[in-house]
């Protein structure tokens, strides 16, 4: 399903972050950039070794990537041509930030890529996964966080939202349409 807003596609497909054909994909990683489980290590595997290369380069030269930031690589072997990886909040029971955090990873995720010249961008659900954050918070801040950014910002011409669940696409969809 896609929705407009000014001259930027918002759309949602179910399916494989790995697999979106856009200029950039968002990885939701871990501080260290190394690479782990979920969507972290898919990415890091469909890429290959030199987004880990990349990634090591940044953490020598900049240390740890903190949480709510984004940094860039290649997409390695990805049809993807970027990677922008942003470390989003564990979930704590949301006294300790979390939703200015993740409000955070989306926008500087967004911002990054408008500073690389990148007109198409895909999202996974960012924390919902092994870090904890409930997922009807996290759509929501995802969905109000990329509005607010496209309404300002004229330069993407998609974002898109990938879930990997069904019951996380239904989540997007009624924010999305509503």
């Amino acid at each position: 399903m896609t929705i407009r807003i000014g001259s930027t596609a918002l759309t949602l497909v179910q399916g494989d972050i790995t697999q979106q054909e856009v200029d950039a994909i968002v990885n939701a990683a871990n501080s260290s950039l190394m690479g782990g489980g979920g969507g972290d290590g898919a990415i890091h595997r469909a890429g290959g070794p030199q987004i880990l290369e990349e990634c090591k380069v940044y953490v020598a030269q900049h240390g740890q990537l903190p949480t709510g930031e984004a940094m860039i690589t290649s997409g390695g072997r990805m049809k993807a041509k970027y990677v922008i990886h942003t470390v989003g909040p564990v979930w704590h029971g949301g006294g300790n930030r979390e939703e200015e955090l993740l409000s955070n990873a989306y926008h500087n995720s967004l911002k990054v890529a408008v500073e690389n010249g990148i007109k198409t961008i895909a999202f996974p659900s960012i924390s919902t996964g092994i870090y904890g954050f409930p997922i009807d918070r996290a759509a929501k801040i995802a969905v109000d966080t990329v509005k607010n950014f496209v309404g300002k910002n004229r330069s993407l011409t998609e974002v898109r939202f990938v879930t990997f669940s069904q019951s996380d696409y239904d989540i997007y969809q009624k924010l999305l349409t509503s």
